[in-house]
This record gives structure tokens, C-alpha cells and sequence, in this order.
């Protein structure tokens, strides 16, 4: 096995982990990677326990578990020799960092009375306009709305993502629930940085690092596992309950695997075997005619205006097969539009 990275850690003693030492390498052998991570004993400086992180031929899953591995280890005091593989220290030492020091000081110390209060009144918002709760306001943000507690429009702007748009539409709602608590802080917020622990604020960091290469790396095994499938010969059905997602989000995921150059001719024509030739040249038609951005014209054309009326199952097959079409059209036309 030939070793093609490898670093040093150290960590120093403090009142949540003792002092340590470790080493970090990248192996390859015959086109299969590895990620090791090894414990050393601090004071016979020899190897002790190991965690491989990442053992495949996959570079780019590879890569993400390594990452996703430092962030872990940093984010517990680990620093290594040779600085930079994740571009950190110079996010946590540089300028320009209030905006995040702000998302930090919310989470720590958010209000959690007014917090779900904030949340019960965006379930309804949500429900009331028909959007995902997440789009009315993210956690993060009701987070940091209850630990500043803003009480006029203005102090609101300076909520990190709280932009005109949220202002306009849910300013006044939301300041109608600020304002029936106090606060201790004060606006502008410029005061947090100084009052921020630099080590609470770097673990912060590091855990955002983390969470982020996570969902990569959920994603890549999510990608893996489904073209495994469709290699399978396994159909959308078949797909769907094996990874477990909305039918919309897996056809999405589909889509994507054909934008990055996958064969998903197999799969289509799996699909559309059921599906007479004439209609799948109304459709082909409908898209030369209308474009291929959207759908809904489409099915318009094709199946007619009361089309979209109808639910359940024959409404999503209408859909897959139009996608399916689409990815050819696509395909024999060099389009590789983004999905809208």
C-alpha cells in the first residue's frame, strides 16, 4: 500500500479532552483508496488505535471523507503540522466574520420561549401561504431573531439573511412577537465579536464545516446506491423505496445523473415501454414547440388543460414519463438546462 498523504495532530490538554497526538494518511493500492486515522500513545509516541474513514476507488468520496474527518478532530482540538487542508484558520482568524460570529452567538444563547413562539407563528405563516416552513425563516434565523430579540424594523435588517423580501412580507408579524419580550442586548451588532469565546466560536466553525461535508458525503452514498440500482435494472418504483426519497426529489436526482454524463438510456426506455409511440412524439413536439424549462405547458399540450386536475399515481407517471422524454430531448438537442 503506497502512502500519498500524511500529517501530524496534535492536541493540547484542557478541561474536555487531554493531549494528543495523531496521524492522518491517504493509501491507494491497486485503485482503492483509504483514509486512516491513527491514534498515538502521547508518551511512547507509538501508533495505537486506528479508524479507516473512507476505504473505495471513489476520488471525489474519498476526498469529502477526509475532509469530513479533519472537520470532526478540529473541531475536537486536534490541529495539524501542516496547515490549510480546509481553508478554516484563515475563515476564524480573518476579517470580514461578523456575519457568522452572529449565527454562533445566536445559537448559544437563543431565547427558547421566544424561539418557539417564532416557530409556532411561522408553522402558520407556512401553512396559510403554502410554502415549506424552511422558506418563511430557517431555524438558524429564529435562532438568532430570539437571542437579540429585535423591536423595531430597522434592528430586523440586521438579522444575518433577513433581507427586504422577509422584511416586507413578515416584518410586522414577526416584531409583534419580539416585542412582547425584553432583552439584555443591544442594536447595532457589531458588539458580538468582542464578546464571543474564541474557542466556543471556533468549535462552532469547525461543526459547520462538518455538517456540510456530512451532507456531501450523504449524497455521494445516496448517488452510489442509486446507480447501483439502475444498473439493477430496478424501475422508478423500485427506486423510490430503495432510497427512500419524494418521488419529485428522486426524479431531480435522476435528472442530475444525466447532466454529469451517465448512461440513463437503460432506465428510460424501461420506463416508456408502456407508453405508445405517437404519444411519446406528441410529446417530443410539445417540448420542440415549447421549450423543455417547464413541464406543466407540456402536459397542457399533450394531455390537455384538466390534466394537472387529476392525483395520485397517474398524475406522477404523467410527470416521470415527460421528465424521462425530456432527458432525451435534452440529450439529442446538447440542452443541459437546469430543472425549474
Amino acid at each position: 500500500m503506497q502512502v500519498v498523504f500524511l500529517n501530524t495532530f496534535e492536541r493540547a490538554g484542557g478541561e474536555i479532552a487531554a493531549a494528543g497526538e495523531a496521524q492522518l494518511s491517504i493509501c491507494e493500492q491497486n485503485g482503492v483508496w483509504s483514509v486512516i486515522w491513527t491514534d498515538s500513545d502521547s508518551e511512547t509516541q507509538q501508533a495505537g488505535d486506528q479508524q479507516i474513514w473512507y476505504e473505495g476507488g471513489s476520488w471525489e468520496e474519498m476526498m469529502t471523507a477526509f475532509r469530513h474527518g479533519v472537520a470532526v478532530q478540529m473541531g475536537e482540538g486536534f490541529l495539524p503540522l501542516i496547515d490549510g487542508m480546509l481553508d478554516e484558520r484563515r475563515t476564524v482568524e480573518g476579517t470580514g466574520t461578523l456575519y457568522s460570529m452572529i449565527q454562533c452567538y445566536g445559537e448559544q444563547n437563543g431565547n427558547e420561549e421566544l424561539f418557539h413562539a417564532l416557530r409556532d407563528w411561522r408553522r402558520a405563516k407556512a401553512v396559510a401561504i403554502k410554502k415549506s416552513a424552511y422558506l418563511v425563516a430557517t431555524n438558524r434565523m429564529l435562532w438568532m431573531i430570539s437571542a437579540f430579540v429585535p423591536q423595531q424594523l430597522e434592528e430586523l435588517l440586521q438579522i444575518p439573511g433577513w433581507g427586504e423580501a422577509k422584511q416586507a412580507a413578515y416584518g410586522e408579524e414577526v416584531l409583534a412577537i419580539t416585542r412582547l419580550f425584553q432583552r439584555d442586548t443591544h442594536f447595532p451588532l457589531d458588539w458580538v465579536a468582542g464578546t464571543l469565546d474564541p474557542k466556543t466560536y471556533t468549535k462552532w466553525t469547525y461543526k459547520q464545516k462538518e455538517n456540510k461535508l456530512k451532507a456531501q458525503m450523504d449524497r455521494l452514498s445516496e448517488k452510489r446506491e442509486l446507480l447501483r440500482a439502475i444498473a439493477e435494472g430496478k424501475s422508478i418504483d423500485e427506486l423510490q423505496e430503495q432510497v427512500d426519497l419524494p418521488r419529485r426529489d428522486l426524479m431531480e436526482r435522476i435528472e442530475k445523473l444525466e447532466t454529469e454524463g451517465y448512461d440513463l438510456e437503460p432506465l428510460i426506455e424501461r420506463e416508456l415501454a408502456e407508453m405508445p409511440d405517437f404519444e411519446q412524439q406528441l410529446v417530443w413536439d410539445a417540448l420542440q414547440t415549447l421549450g423543455d424549462r417547464y413541464l406543466k405547458p407540456v402536459l397542457h399540450q399533450v394531455y390537455g388543460e384538466d390534466a394537472d386536475q387529476g392525483k395520485g399515481k397517474s398524475l406522477d407517471m404523467l410527470y416521470d414519463r415527460l421528465r424521462l422524454i425530456r432527458l432525451r430531448f435534452r440529450r439529442a438537442n446538447g440542452s443541459r438546462e437546469q430543472v425549474s
